[in-house]
C-alpha cells in the first residue's frame, strides 16, 4: 500500500536509452515522492511521448514542456495510464500548451485500445490493459527495451490500492496475471511506474505482488471470521502495520477485498 517513506535517492531522470522521468513536486502518503511523468522518444528522433503529465501544477507542466524544447524536440503525443487526478488533471491543459493529441480509456479522451501498437518518431508503444486499480488502467510496454509503464497498478516501492468501487479485485488479480506472463515471456523485463523508483526486475516484483495480494485476502477473510462487522473493523486490524495516513486507501483496498469474497468465498 502507498505510504512508504520517500526515497531520497529517486528524483527522476533518464533510465536506459528511451526513457527519461520528470518528477512532480507533490509528494505525500498517496503519491510517495511524487507522480512520474514519462518523456519517451526513440534515440535520434525528434518525437517525444508524454505519458501521465500530471496534477494541474503549472510549474511542473512548464518543466516538462521546457526539458523536451531544450533537447530540441516536441511533444507528439500525450497517453494516460488512467483518470486519476495525480496522473490526469492536467490532460487538457497540457493540450493546450503542446497542441500535442491526449490519449488513455474511457475518460473522454481518443480511446487506446488492447493490443494496439503504438508508432511514434519510431518508437513502438504496446497497449496492454491493467484494469483493477481503476476500470480505465492500461499499461504501456516499450518492447525495444522490455520494459512496462505501469501507472498504479505496480509501483516502485510499495504496493497499490485497488480504488473501490471503480477498482476491482479480480480484475487486479487478472492484470497482475498479465503482467506476469509478460514477465515469463521475457516481453517484460524492468517497470517504469506511475510513482517511485523504476524497477529493474519485474518478475521477481510483480510475484511480490500476487504473493501480497493472497496473503491480505486471507487475513481480510480470517478477521471477518474473528468477528470484523466493517471495513475499518478489518482496516484495524489487518492493515496495522501501515501508516495512519493511507487507512482511508486501505479501506477502499478491503471493501474491494470483501466484495471478491462475497463471489470466492
Amino acid at each position: 500500500m502507498k505510504g512508504a517513506v520517500a526515497d531520497p535517492s529517486w528524483a527522476g531522470g533518464p533510465v536506459g536509452e528511451r526513457a527519461v522521468c520528470v518528477l512532480c513536486p507533490n509528494p505525500s502518503p498517496m503519491t510517495l515522492d511524487g507522480t512520474n511523468t514519462w518523456l519517451l522518444a526513440e534515440p535520434g528522433s525528434d518525437d517525444v511521448v508524454v505519458v501521465d503529465p500530471g496534477p494541474l501544477d503549472e510549474s511542473h507542466l512548464s518543466a516538462v514542456v521546457n526539458h523536451v524544447r531544450e533537447s530540441g524536440r516536441r511533444i507528439a503525443l500525450t497517453l494516460l495510464t488512467h483518470g486519476h487526478l495525480d496522473h490526469a488533471e492536467s490532460a487538457d491543459r497540457f493540450h493546450e500548451l503542446t497542441g500535442a493529441p491526449v490519449r488513455g480509456f474511457g475518460r473522454g479522451h481518443d480511446d487506446v485500445r488492447e493490443g494496439e501498437l503504438i508508432t511514434v518518431g519510431g518508437l513502438e508503444i504496446l497497449a496492454v490493459p491493467t484494469p483493477g486499480h481503476s476500470s480505465d488502467s492500461f499499461s504501456f510496454v516499450l518492447p525495444a527495451d522490455n520494459t512496462l509503464l505501469t501507472g498504479d497498478t505496480v509501483l516502485g516501492r510499495g504496493t497499490t490500492v485497488v480504488a473501490w468501487p471503480d477498482g476491482n479485485l479480480e480484475a487486479y488479480l487478472e492484470s497482475l496475471s498479465r503482467i506476469e506472463a509478460l514477465t515469463r515471456a521475457g516481453t517484460v523485463t524492468s517497470l517504469l511506474p506511475g510513482h517511485g523508483p523504476a524497477v529493474s526486475d519485474a518478475a521477481e516484483t510483480v510475484s511480490f505482488y500476487l504473493r501480497h495480494r493472497a496473503e491480505r485476502l486471507e487475513q481480510v477473510r480470517d478477521a471477518v471470521a474473528r468477528g470484523a462487522q466493517t471495513a475499518y473493523d478489518v482496516v484495524e486490524t489487518v492493515y496495522a502495520d501501515v501508516p495512519r495516513s493511507v487507512w482511508p486507501a486501505a479501506e477502499l483496498s478491503v471493501n474491494a477485498q470483501l466484495e471478491y469474497l462475497r463471489t470466492h468465498p
